[in-house]
């Protein structure tokens, strides 16, 4: 008899702590975290695995990893023009590929708008494989329940076993350290620094929206084409010539006579640029779409660089 008590005695406790474990892994599993003082992933841009044009390795005075970016000032921004002749602004996010990145909203079941509150989640940053500063929006439904920032991973997606589904949305979110500054925008659109989550860290990006995009035949984003003219013409046989020498600038000015092919008001506008590259020697002549497509064009399609339109002279 004493044996039997002493069994159901242990068999009870063993199930008592067994409960409670569970219930503990429960409360764990519903715990939304959160992004206010969660830890911050470390972003390089300019590191040789991230950059193509801009890399730390052969300019020095590019930030370090994790520095705050002054879009706003030196090679970061250019002064070109549009296709009449206008005056224009881009930023210089470097070379993209044509391959968009996952970017994961959340949506309650039954739901049309993302959960609020939620941060996006991404799966890769700059230097990282099949990284993007073009993300392509997966639709992640979740409960109606759900606590927003309880998942902050694509691991915790796949792990919870929700449904997620491609849309054709692209959007132009280049990630970057935290504190940095783009200040120019199109229109109303907010220059605000945006969070969103990777692998249970925090990260910051920027938003420029002054074209929605969507993927083209094979998942692509969309390209369109852009000019410009180098101080020194690309010479397979000068480090120095093409990108390095820098752009051709009027003299006393910051302006170029670079060419953008469409604006955003364009229906075939799009950020991500197919760079042709023509002789500089015809930099006199070359004011707008007519006069640079008239000129002695060097290499065509040479590189796929991000740089949204942030300014139109009226």
């Amino acid at each position: 008899m004493k044996k039997k008590i002493f069994f159901i005695k242990t068999l009870f406790l063993g199930i008592m702590v067994f409960s409670l474990f569970s219930c503990e892994d429960d409360v764990m599993e519903v715990t939304p975290k959160n992004p206010d003082t969660a830890s911050i992933v470390s972003i390089d841009r300019f590191s040789d695995d991230a950059a193509t044009l801009m890399k730390r390795s052969s300019n020095s005075a590019l930030p370090a990893a994790n520095e705050p970016i002054n879009f706003d000032q030196g090679d970061f921004i250019t002064q070109s023009f549009g296709p009449d002749g206008q005056v224009v602004k881009y930023y210089n996010f470097d070379v993209q590929p044509l391959l968009p990145a996952p970017l994961y909203v959340l949506f309650n079941e039954g739901s049309n708008e993302p959960v609020e509150g939620q941060l996006n989640i991404i799966d890769v940053i700059p230097g990282e494989d099949g990284y993007s500063d073009f993300w392509q929006m997966f639709k992640v439904t979740v409960p109606e329940n759900y606590e927003a920032n309880t998942v902050t991973s694509f691991q915790d997606i796949l792990a919870k076993g929700y449904s997620f589904q491609a849309t054709n949305a692209i959007i132009n979110c280049p990630v970057v350290p935290q504190g940095s500054t783009a200040s120019l925008r199109l229109g109303s659109e907010s220059n605000a620094i945006d969070r969103g989550w990777y692998k249970d860290e925090v990260l910051y990006y920027f938003t420029f929206m002054e074209k929605d995009l969507e993927t083209k035949s094979g998942g692509i984003v969309p390209i369109s084409p852009i000019y410009v003219t180098f101080n020194i013409n690309p010479d397979d046989m000068n480090p120095e010539s093409g990108p390095p020498s820098g752009f051709v600038m009027e003299s006393g000015s910051l302006q170029t006579h670079n060419v953008i092919a469409t604006i955003p008001s364009d229906t075939d506008y799009s950020p991500l640029w197919s760079v042709s590259v023509y002789d500089n020697a015809d930099f006199d002549n070359v004011s707008n779409l007519t006069s640079v497509e008239a000129s002695n064009i060097l290499a065509e399609g040479v590189m796929y660089v991000n740089c949204p339109v942030v300014y139109i002279e009226n």
